[in-house]
């Protein structure tokens, strides 16, 4: 059927100031018309109570009215109304919502307790045009922004595990607040296990890619870990090197929050909603970037990499750019002092690493941002947003999401950014050489490709950075003056 009854079609959220945070929910509830259905977001608080909680939980949103049918939805619906009558048939059309793990016949009142949650479990009846509530709990826990299961939610979990991360998702899409027995019985050792055991990886992987694609993914996985759910979620690989600490969970949120606080302040439009997603991943795998594991193969893999392909069963595309990530923003941690200064540092010399290549110093930075720049592409600002996590360094006891460190953190991104821009360097990694492998081989007189040529496309490649205006001749001009002075650096040894 075309229509999901889900929650997002009862709610109508007012506009937030933060255009991300906005939920289009489009669709509703038609009760008496005499009757009005309206209550406001409770204040919920993840532990810590940061900024981005406080500023989330002050925006209300109503219960609608009525329901919205959309035009393919209402022609739809009357050609089963119209197959009805033609027959002269007593039957009952309902459209229903949440998830329902096996699908049985029964009544509507068994079908609706077979759902996941109270507020799943509203059907639209097409006969009537009117929201039908079997359990009797559904539109008052919609009101009051309530998340609980129809029947005891141990019995629920336990019938399909994954329900317990829908909750939480639900929950902390809408701000409702979650069922203390509900909260108890995600706790519980035998649903844990259920979890870990009975469901699929790939179903795990996509409900927590949905909530980090979401309105409020701290606010998901701070309820995991509340929960003590995360090495359930995240299972790390046996005798990672080093150690993962104590408490590595609640390090992954405070980055997670930082990192979404962060990205409030400077704004969605300069990013993809694919940017924004691997940014918020990489920022909740920090602790982890340094951390190896050996595989079966005895090779040293990053643990990231185990969470990202084994753990949630995601794209290798997306382990393979958080790491990424992670490595150009411990870079650009090193970088960061030399694009504001512009003052040389035992940084640049070990980067360059070249006796040979003569760069001058006002565009050395050019060269070690446009490398930089030239590995991570597109990404280049997510990385940057993502190294002020860890250039602006906090203690763990400390408070990481701080309106000071937000701003420190604000005012770096955009100051480095703006001297990206000026150097010239946005859009660089799409720069052509000004020659190829071909006139290398012609020029160093030699019949096949390999190291030395290889070698050679990367001199180059400073070289142009540091002269963007060169032509080609010029830089054919600079590997003869660099040849000659290494053939007489040669007869000197």
């Amino acid at each position: 059927m075309a229509l999901h009854l889900n929650p997002a079609r009862f709610i109508a959220f007012h506009p937030l100031r933060f255009p991300p945070l906005r939920l289009p929910l489009s669709q509703i509830l038609r009760p008496p018309p005499s009757r009005r259905l309206g209550f406001r977001l409770r204040g919920l608080c993840s532990r810590g109570g940061s900024a981005t909680d406080r500023r989330v939980m002050e925006a209300p949103f109503t219960v609608k009215e009525r329901i919205d049918l959309t035009k393919k939805e209402e022609k739809i619906f009357q050609r089963l109304l119209d197959v009805i009558r033609h027959f002269k048939l007593e039957t009952q059309l309902r459209v229903a919502g949440g998830w329902v793990r096996d699908k049985k016949f029964g009544t509507a009142e068994e079908d609706a307790y077979r759902r996941d949650l109270t507020i799943n479990s509203l059907f639209y009846n097409i006969n009537t045009s009117t929201v039908e509530d079997t359990t009797g709990r559904g539109v008052q826990d919609l009101k009051n922004g309530y998340i609980v299961t129809p029947l005891p939610p141990k019995a629920t979990f336990l019938d399909d595990p994954l329900r317990v991360l829908r909750a939480i998702r639900f929950g902390a899409r809408f701000g409702f607040a979650l069922d203390e027995e509900l909260k108890k019985a995600a706790c519980d050792d035998e649903v844990k296990a259920a979890i870990a055991g009975k469901i699929s990886r790939e179903r795990i992987g996509h409900e927590i890619d949905l909530m980090m694609s979401d309105k409020q993914p701290v606010k998901a996985i701070s309820y995991i870990v509340d929960l003590q759910l995360f090495y359930v979620v995240f299972t790390l690989p046996a005798n990672p090197k080093p150690a993962v600490i104590e408490g590595i969970d609640r390090i992954c949120v405070s980055y997670l929050d930082a990192a979404w606080n962060l990205l409030q302040c400077v704004g969605h439009s300069i990013f993809s909603d694919e940017h924004r997603r691997l940014y918020l991943y990489a920022a909740l795998f920090l602790p982890f970037r340094s951390m190896v594991y050996m595989d079966r193969k005895s090779k040293m893999v990053p643990v990231t990499s185990f969470i990202f392909r084994d753990s949630l069963k995601l794209k290798a595309s997306d382990a393979e750019m958080v790491m990424n990530l992670h490595v150009a923003s411990e870079r650009f941690v090193y970088l960061i002092p030399l694009l504001e200064s512009n003052e040389d540092s035992e940084f640049v010399d070990a980067e360059l690493a070249d006796e040979f290549l003569d760069i001058p110093l006002t565009s050395k930075r050019r060269v070690l941002a446009g490398l930089l720049l030239r590995q991570i592409k597109d990404f280049w600002r997510v990385s940057l947003l993502a190294s002020t996590l860890l250039y602006c360094r906090v203690d763990h006891n400390d408070d990481p999401s701080s309106r000071q460190l937000e701003s420190e953190r604000r005012k770096m991104f955009s100051k480095v950014q703006s001297i990206v821009t000026e150097l010239g360097l946005d859009q660089v990694w799409e720069v052509k050489p000004l020659l190829d492998g071909k006139a290398i081989m012609n020029f160093l007189q030699l019949k096949t490709g390999g190291p030395l040529v290889r070698e050679w496309q990367q001199k180059l490649l400073k070289w142009q950075l540091a002269h963007p205006e060169g032509t080609a001749e010029e830089c054919q001009d600079w590997m003869k003056q660099f040849q000659s002075k290494r053939a007489k650096l040669d007869c000197c040894t």
